[in-house]
C-alpha cells in the first residue's frame, strides 16, 4: 500500500502536490490507552516521513481528560474521510486540507472558532486563510510545507548570474546557465504544469480567487506572466527527463541543473550534500504589480460536528494543536522539515533560525499564499491542464486561460447555490 507524506500539501496552485517519498505499509490503528474519559477516534493521512506515527500515538497517549485512538489511514484519505462523516462511526477529530469547504457546507464539521481565537494572529495567515468561512474558523493548522527556488552558489558566479529576483531575470538567468551539461532550471519533469500551478499568477500581482469570491486572474498579467514561463521550456533551459521529479532534489545535488523548484523538505538533504554552496529565493515577481511568491499549504485539525463527544473533542484538538506547544514543534521538525503553524513556534525553532532556513521561513510569513477555500478540485484540474497546454505546446494563455475561467465562474456559482 502506498504512504502519502506531507509533500501531498503543495500541489499545483500552491496549495499543493502529491509527490515522492512513497513507501509500502499496512493499515495501522492505535488507541492512547492515557485517558480515562469518553472514547476518541483520531485519523491522520498517512504520511511517510518515519516516526511521524509513532509521535502522534505518544501525543494521544499523553492526553488524560479522554481515551484517544489514532487511526492511520492508507489510501484515499479525503474519500474515505468524506464518507465516514456521513455515518455516525466516523472520527471525533481528523485532519482535512481539500474537501473542507463541502464538509463545512454540509454541516460536517464542528466551528473551531472559540478555540483558535485567542491566538489567532500567531498563525501563518495566509495558512489559516483558507480554514475561514463565513468569517468562522473550522481548522487548526498543524504544520506548513512551502516550495522555494533553490539556486547553486557556485554555478550563478561562475556564468556571472545574479539570483533571479523577476520572472523576466528568471528566464535570462536559466538561458546563461544552460550549457551542454548543465540545464539552468528544473520544475518538474513536465516543465511546470504539476507543481506551478497558481505561483505565477501570485508572481504576477494576481490571485486564484478573490476576497470578494471572484476569479482573480481575469487580467492580461495572467497571460503574460504564462507565456514567460512556456518561453522557459521553449528555449531548451528546462531539464526535463531526469530520474526523479522535482519533489526530490537529486537533479540539484548532482549538478544536473543549476536551480530547481522543490519544497522545503529537501533542505536538509541538499544542506548536507552542498554544504553553503545553494540559497533559496522565492518564485520571483513579474511586472509592476507583481510580487514574490511562495506556495504554503498546511493540513488542519477538525472535529465532527456529529462526534457524540463534540466537546470533548473539541477539548482535545485545542489541548493538541493550541496548548501544547512542545508537541507542535516536534511534529513540524522531528519527522522531516516543515515550519510550525505558529509564527512564535516557527521564530524559536533552533533549526529554522540560520542561513537557507530562516530565509525559507521568512519568505512564506512574508510571501505565502495558499489555495483559497473556494477553489476546487475543478478549477484546480481545468487550469493544470491550461497550464500544461500553455508550457509544452504553445498553447495560446489567453484563449486558454478564458476556457479555466469559465469552469471557475460556473463552480463559484454552484458554490453560492449551497
Amino acid at each position: 500500500m502506498t504512504v502519502i507524506d506531507r509533500r501531498r500539501l503543495l500541489a499545483a496552485g500552491g496549495g499543493i502536490a502529491l509527490v515522492g517519498a512513497l513507501a509500502a505499509c499496512g493499515s495501522n490503528t492505535g488507541r492512547g490507552g492515557g485517558g480515562s474519559g469518553p472514547a476518541l477516534a483520531q485519523w491522520y493521512h498517512q504520511y511517510g516521513e518515519p516516526g511521524t506515527q509513532q509521535a502522534v500515538k505518544r501525543y494521544a497517549a499523553a492526553y488524560k481528560k479522554a481515551d484517544v485512538s489514532v487511526q492511520w489511514r492508507p489510501g484515499d484519505y479525503d474519500r474515505q474521510t468524506a464518507a465516514a462523516l456521513l455515518t455516525d462511526s466516523g472520527p471525533d477529530v481528523f485532519e482535512v486540507n481539500g474537501p473542507l469547504l463541502e464538509q463545512i457546507q454540509g454541516g460536517q464539521v464542528a466551528d473551531l472558532t472559540d478555540l483558535v481565537a485567542p491566538v489567532k494572529d500567531d498563525f501563518n495567515q495566509a495558512v489559516l486563510a483558507p480554514k475561514i468561512w463565513q468569517d468562522k474558523i473550522w481548522g487548526i493548522p498543524q504544520a506548513t510545507d512551502t516550495q522555494l527556488l533553490y539556486y547553486r552558489r557556485s554555478l550563478l558566479k561562475d556564468a556571472g548570474v545574479q539570483p533571479p529576483q523577476s520572472v523576466d531575470e528568471l528566464v535570462d538567468a536559466a538561458k546563461k546557465l544552460t550549457t551542454g551539461k548543465v540545464k539552468g532550471l528544473f520544475l518538474g519533469n513536465d516543465g511546470g504544469a504539476g507543481v506551478l500551478g497558481g505561483t505565477p499568477l501570485f508572481a504576477a500581482g494576481l490571485s486564484l480567487i478573490t476576497e470578494d469570491g471572484r476569479a482573480g486572474f481575469d487580467d492580461p498579467a495572467a497571460a503574460r506572466v504564462l507565456a514567460k514561463v512556456r518561453q522557459l521550456y521553449a528555449d531548451g533551459s528546462l531539464l526535463l527527463g531526469a530520474p526523479t521529479d522535482w519533489s526530490d532534489p537529486a537533479a540539484f545535488i548532482q549538478g544536473l541543473t543549476a536551480m530547481q523548484w522543490s519544497g522545503l523538505w529537501a533542505l536538509p538533504q541538499i544542506k548536507k550534500a552542498l554544504g553553503d554552496d545553494f540559497g533559496v529565493l522565492p518564485f520571483p515577481k513579474d511586472g509592476a504589480g507583481g510580487k514574490p511568491t511562495v506556495p504554503v499549504g498546511a493540513y488542519a485539525s477538525a472535529v465532527s460536528a456529529r462526534s457524540k463527544h463534540r466537546a470533548a473533542a473539541k477539548e482535545f484538538a485545542k489541548w493538541l494543536w493550541i496548548d501544547r506547544t512542545d508537541f507542535q514543534q516536534d511534529f513540524a521538525l522531528s519527522y522531516g522539515f516543515h515550519i510550525p503553524a505558529r509564527i512564535s513556534l516557527a521564530k524559536k525553532a533552533r533549526q529554522l533560525q540560520q542561513g537557507a532556513a530562516a530565509d525559507a521561513v521568512r519568505f512564506a510569513t512574508e510571501h505565502g499564499y495558499a489555495e483559497p477555500l473556494l477553489w476546487n478540485s475543478a478549477d484546480r484540474n481545468a487550469y493544470q491542464d491550461a497550464l500544461s497546454r500553455i508550457i509544452k505546446s504553445g498553447a495560446n494563455p489567453e484563449t486558454e486561460l478564458k476556457s479555466v475561467l469559465r469552469t471557475v465562474n460556473a463552480e463559484l456559482q454552484r458554490a453560492k447555490k449551497k
